[in-house]
């Protein structure tokens, strides 16, 4: 997969962020992140938790406000001393998108105060599916993928080196950790990983929603590696590091009460298959495009059916039959390579003038 990349596209005239300012921002987003991990943690283990006001949102909210202040400090070398909304609008995709992003958590943080005071506190499936927590979800991922973006606009080697591609790797993990446990209950690296056992599985059942899970994580962990991979030549271990940690994380958050095989052979799986890949790369040359399509084909069905024979040994059964095995290996092969297609294929659009 090193040579997973093309030549540049002609864009619009490069923006240069500072190295102090990327990295300011990926700590106050990874801030904010970790209050959300806080907060999750402390809902998972605590269920009698019935107020708003805990340490945890106290984590979360001034890690909203340091990023607030922290895109407002980036912002104001770049706007007039009087700024307007087209100032605004004129900025780079890298500042807009993480702009756009504290908009909704500061609409998602005060829309969610007013909802806890009015309706209470979610629990179960509730918390994924409130509105103000959708809001808060979205903006937490915008904002994360501040970093990464600062640094693609800048030109230069389409190379990462160890700095640049550390940052990367933590912005990528901190915008997709978010996904990751808001897709906590349709999600492969949750708690449940195996089929109910039924002989005919039902169409609204859990099984489906198990399949949902496999399908949702499949999309959700190729897509951080295909958009990095799009701008830069992938540094060895980066997408291993991008679906193991998730991974663990999720374990240790919700499940870890319970047996660790299926995180950790996800976390074996990862990088075998990684090496696998790159080793096909160097030994055969095929144009890019088929290069990363090959990898969405290949690799979900060869890590999660991983999952699915170690549960086999380990348990005596996946509680699915050889259809259901057999046509979910192949359901994630799709999403790997639509995924990939759908992402390697979005373009700048110059602006109309």
């Amino acid at each position: 997969m090193t040579t997973f990349v093309e030549r540049a596209p002609v864009e619009a005239p490069a923006v240069t962020f500072a190295a102090r300012e990327r990295w300011v921002l990926l700590v106050a987003s990874a801030w904010l992140v970790i209050g959300l991990q806080l907060d999750a943690y402390a809902h998972a283990t605590t269920p009698e938790l019935e107020t708003f006001w805990t340490p945890w949102h106290g984590v979360l909210y001034s890690g909203i406000a340091a990023s607030g202040f922290t895109l407002l400090w980036i912002m104001k070398s770049r706007l007039p001393s009087i700024p307007t909304y087209r100032d605004v609008l004129a900025l780079p995709n890298a500042l807009r998108i993480p702009i756009a992003g504290m908009a909704s958590l500061l609409v998602g943080g005060g829309v969610d105060t007013l909802w806890h005071n009015i309706f209470g506190i979610e629990k179960n499936l509730e918390i994924f599916v409130s509105p103000s927590h959708e809001l808060i979800i979205l903006g937490m991922v915008l904002v994360a993928m501040g970093p990464a973006l600062m640094l693609a606009a800048t030109p230069g080697d389409r190379t990462l080196g160890v700095s640049g591609g550390f940052l990367v790797a933590i912005s990528a993990l901190f915008s997709v950790l978010p996904l990751h446990i808001y897709s906590l209950h349709a999600s492969a690296l949750g708690i449940r990983h195996l089929g109910s056992g039924d002989p005919d599985p039902l169409v609204f059942s859990t099984d489906g929603q198990l399949v949902h899970g496999y399908l949702a994580s499949t999309a959700l962990l190729l897509l951080p590696i295909v958009i990095i991979g799009r701008r830069w030549a992938l540094p060895i271990g980066l997408p291993t590091a991008l679906v193991t940690i998730p991974a663990l994380l999720m374990h240790l958050m919700f499940d870890s009460e319970r047996a660790w095989w299926p995180q950790l052979t996800v976390a074996i799986a990862a990088p075998i298959v990684e090496m696998l890949l790159r080793v096909a790369d160097a030994l055969v040359t095929i144009p890019v495009n088929a290069g990363w399509i090959v990898l969405g084909l290949v690799a979900p069905p060869l890590v999660w059916g991983s999952v699915l024979l170690v549960g086999q040994i380990q348990v005596g059964t996946v509680g699915w039959n050889v259809h259901m095995v057999s046509g979910l290996l192949t359901l994630t092969a799709f999403v790997g390579a639509g995924t990939v297609l759908v992402a390697r294929s979005v373009q700048h659009l110059p602006r109309a003038e």
